[in-house]
Order: C-alpha cells, then sequence, then structure tokens
C-alpha cells in the first residue's frame, strides 16, 4: 500500500511536471511537443522500476514494421501502454474520449499531438465523419495510429470480443496493422491496487497484411492476441 501511495504521488507529479515544462512549446512545432509524450513514457518506465519494482520486457522487436505505413493494434488493460508505447514507435496518434481534451494542460497537449476524439455511445454529425477523419490524418502523417479493439481497459483474465470499429479502420486505412500483447493488467489493474514485483511484457507480434476481408481481419487480429496474452499472462 506505501509502495501504491509513492508511486501515484511521484508519478503523477512527474506527468504534471512535464506538462508545465512542455507548456511554452504548444506555441511551437508540434515535433517539438512530441517529445513531451515520449519523456513521460520514459518518467513511466522509471516510476515502475523503482517503486514498484516491475521488470519491463519488450518481445519481437524484430516484428516491428519499417518504411512504410501501418497502424497499431493492441491490447489495453492499464494506463501503461498509453505513455510507455511512444518509447517504442514514433509518436503514434491516439484515438481517445473527446471528454479527454477538455482537460486542463493535458488535454492541450494531447489536441496539440494530433489526437482524434470521439465521443464514445453517440451518435454526432462528427461521429459519422470519424473514420474518413482517421484516415486522413494518417494519410497525411508518417507516424502510426495506435487503436485499442478491446474499446476500453479489460481485466487480465477477461477476454471481450473486439469492437467492429476495428475493422472498419482496417478497412478504412488499408495499410499493415502491427498487434501487439501487454499484460500490464497484472501490475497497474484498471481497479485496485498496484501490484509489485511483476512483469510487464510487451509482445509485437507479426504484422497481419492490407487487403484482407475486415471480417477476417478482426479475427485474425482478436486471436494472435488473445493467444499471446494467454502464453505471456
Amino acid at each position: 500500500m506505501i509502495r501504491n501511495f509513492i508511486f501515484s504521488i511521484f508519478f503523477f507529479l512527474g506527468i504534471i511536471l512535464i506538462s508545465l515544462i512542455f507548456l511554452p512549446a504548444f506555441f511551437l512545432p508540434q515535433k517539438v511537443v512530441l517529445l513531451g509524450g515520449k519523456l513521460m513514457g520514459y518518467w513511466t518506465e522509471l516510476c515502475l522500476k523503482i517503486f514498484l519494482s516491475t521488470k519491463i520486457i519488450v518481445k519481437g522487436k524484430e516484428n516491428i514494421i519499417n518504411n512504410e505505413k501501418f497502424f497499431i493494434g493492441a491490447s489495453h488493460q492499464s494506463m501503461f501502454e498509453t505513455f510507455y508505447l511512444q518509447t517504442i514507435f514514433n509518436s503514434p496518434v491516439f484515438i481517445l474520449k473527446k471528454e479527454l481534451l477538455l482537460i486542463p494542460i493535458f488535454g492541450w497537449y494531447l489536441k496539440k499531438i494530433g489526437s482524434i476524439s470521439i465521443k464514445r455511445n453517440t451518435i454526432t454529425k462528427d461521429n459519422l465523419n470519424f473514420f474518413d477523419d482517421v484516415a486522413q490524418t494518417i494519410q497525411n502523417s508518417n507516424r502510426p495510429l495506435i487503436i485499442f479493439p478491446q474499446g476500453t481497459r479489460v481485466l487480465p483474465n477477461d477476454r471481450p470480443p473486439f469492437k467492429k470499429g476495428a475493422a472498419r479502420i482496417y478497412e478504412k486505412l488499408k495499410i499493415i496493422c502491427q498487434p501487439i500483447a501487454i499484460n500490464s493488467g497484472y501490475v497497474w489493474p484498471k481497479k485496485g491496487f498496484k501490484n509489485s514485483h511483476k512483469t510487464i511484457t510487451i509482445s509485437i507480434l507479426k504484422p497481419i497484411e492490407a487487403g484482407i476481408e475486415k471480417e477476417e481481419f478482426i479475427k485474425i487480429l482478436e486471436n494472435s492476441i488473445y493467444s499471446e496474452l494467454d502464453l505471456i499472462n
């Protein structure tokens, strides 16, 4: 419990401090602000290692896609992956709840780095254009899109079916998908206390080529990620 308290204090103070340091950068080019995201990722890693004695393993680096556009489909169990994946990949573009953009400073940062927002569980004019907006953003960027096909954070042993929106994004983008399995929920669960002296494994899996039927794609993606989670859990 003491470890949890100390971790939370230092982690959130660090995130706030980084946000404040990069506040003037909001008036500079986007690539300057993106450095703040990488720093947040490294700070997350440092806090986990120091205060919770967490070991972090990255498997499958040889599968990382280079020299062509791709998007990332990752499992989602905690806040960890939203920060740490920025240290592995080139400043991913995130899809997030529109409400997050309203948070002072942090919301401004999310907007500045080009995050794509959506108002969940509602039908609005903006949502109707959502997939077109995603395609246009990725077409005009050299940064990969990252999506969490489970739709929200889940418990480590939960296996909900992937959302159909992930298949629609694949169909719309017409680019390779990089699947990633992450078992961060055993250290940093969505509810309750964090756990110390455990290992977080990030498995970068073999890419899924473009051009598959969207229904088949979502089956392959789901099976690929859940099969790997069963191995690393």
